[in-house]
């Protein structure tokens, strides 16, 4: 018998969107789902042979255009009562890597669904549990597709609520619909303050970090040590904020230098010109880094720095890193002072995790592991849908690596219930 999981994940979340935006949300006040007021009317435990498989679902064959993918049947294996999504380093289809996607042959409306599931462990892959209409122009509401989580290895949930009914071609001939995007990076925040117990005496200091594709370092900061006392990190006149505290990162004699920017306008010095408005933006692939170097040796005994991307005066999570290093060149060498990984936080493919959306004609409220993350009006979405899951790699997902070959999207299973009456 499966469990479904009670335990609420402890992390401090940050949302963000990019169609709307949202602020940091107070998990211990968040509606938790009440399974007590559904029936349970469909269920797949995946607890048969893999033949069966088809019984239920349908698997694409072929090749994804708007992917790095083709996806096939073989890449579908049910085994021990787990349904696996894999990904598999192979030219078919015309591409160079194989995966899976599978949808019922049932159709669904209304209602709530859950899946639980575990992430491919591995950058660039996208994780999905997804409604989609399929066939002809609905007769009521639009064609539509709900993404209750298209997960990024290792910590993110990305919704999405997509119109592919009003689909239009602009003047330089790309296509674009209504869509609405809300992303949760567990683990990851806005700004950072990291006092060091033992100051740091060096002449230089770095930032490095493998997040993908790109980040955004808004204002960073270097001071000496001051006990607890140090600015509140979104301030925008920090560096006049406590009287007699010096702001290393800005003294007159700093060089600072990066292995490359996003473009011309996001410039390393971006980084420590006193205005958050402004940023570096790191290029998007490999190792990224941001170095400040002075004549002579300085002691620092706090480092903070604010990443991301704002909109509309809230913070979103785009833009933020999910992995970094500092590092200070102590005897002639780099050593770490501080580090930090996400995926030691927030690792959704070490564990399962349950994903879910309550849907009828009125709303729409997402959930993760039964607490809500996002609710939004129901504007369009009022037909029938069969119920997918496919795992995908993707360039936006961070790099792809030897990692992604045998990497699998683990399903234990997925339900649906209706209003007990």
């Amino acid at each position: 018998m499966k469990v479904i999981p009670s335990l609420l994940l402890s992390l401090l979340v940050c949302i963000c969107s990019r169609n709307s935006t949202a602020q940091q949300p107070d998990v211990a006040n968040q509606s938790a789902t009440d399974l007590s007021k559904w029936k349970l009317v469909w269920q797949d435990d995946f607890d048969y042979p893999d033949d069966q498989l088809d019984t239920n679902w349908i698997a694409q064959n072929g090749p994804s255009g708007h992917i790095l993918c083709s996806r096939w049947r073989e890449n579908v294996v049910v085994s021990n009562g787990i349904l696996q999504l894999i990904n598999r380093k192979e030219n078919r289809g015309g591409q160079e890597w194989t995966s899976g996607n599978i949808w019922t042959k049932m159709k669904f409306k209304y209602g709530f669904f859950e899946c639980r599931y575990r992430y491919a462990e591995a950058t660039g892959t996208n994780n999905s549990f997804w409604l989609m209409t399929k066939g002809p122009e609905p007769t009521e509401g639009k064609r539509f597709e709900i993404d209750i989580n298209e997960g990024h290895y290792p910590n993110e949930v990305n919704t999405n609520i997509h119109n592919w009914s009003d689909v239009v071609t602009n003047a330089d001939g790309k296509k674009t619909h209504p869509s609405n995007h809300l992303g949760i990076a567990f683990g990851n925040r806005p700004d950072y303050t990291i006092p060091f117990e033992i100051p740091v005496t060096t002449n230089k200091l770095r930032l490095t970090s493998t997040s993908a594709p790109h980040f955004h370092i808004r204002e960073f900061r270097i001071f000496p040590a001051n006990g607890s006392d140090y600015p509140d990190a979104f301030s925008t006149t920090a560096d006049q904020d406590i009287p007699g505290l010096v702001n290393y990162a800005r003294s007159p004699d700093v060089q600072i230098t990066a292995n490359g920017v996003y473009n011309n306008q996001t410039k390393p010095t971006h980084a420590a010109d006193g205005k958050i408005t402004t940023s570096w933006i790191s290029p998007a692939d490999g190792e990224k880094w941001l170095q400040f170097e002075w004549p002579s040796p300085i002691t620092i005994g706090c480092i903070q720095f604010i990443n991301g991307w704002p909109d509309k005066g809230k913070w979103t999570g785009l833009g933020q890193l999910n992995n970094y290093t500092i590092q200070a060149y102590i005897d002639e060498q780099w050593q770490k002072v501080s580090t930090m990984d996400s995926k030691d936080i927030a690792n959704f493919g070490a564990d399962y995790h349950t994903y879910g959306l309550q849907w009828d004609e009125n709303k729409l409220v997402f959930y993760h592991d039964g607490k809500e993350i996002r609710r939004e009006q129901n504007t369009f979405c009022f037909s029938e849908t069969p119920i997918w899951l496919s795992l995908a790699i993707i360039r936006w997902a961070g790099p792809l690596t030897d990692d992604l070959d045998g990497s699998s999207m683990k399903v234990d299973w997925v339900r649906y219930y209706q209003k007990s009456k």
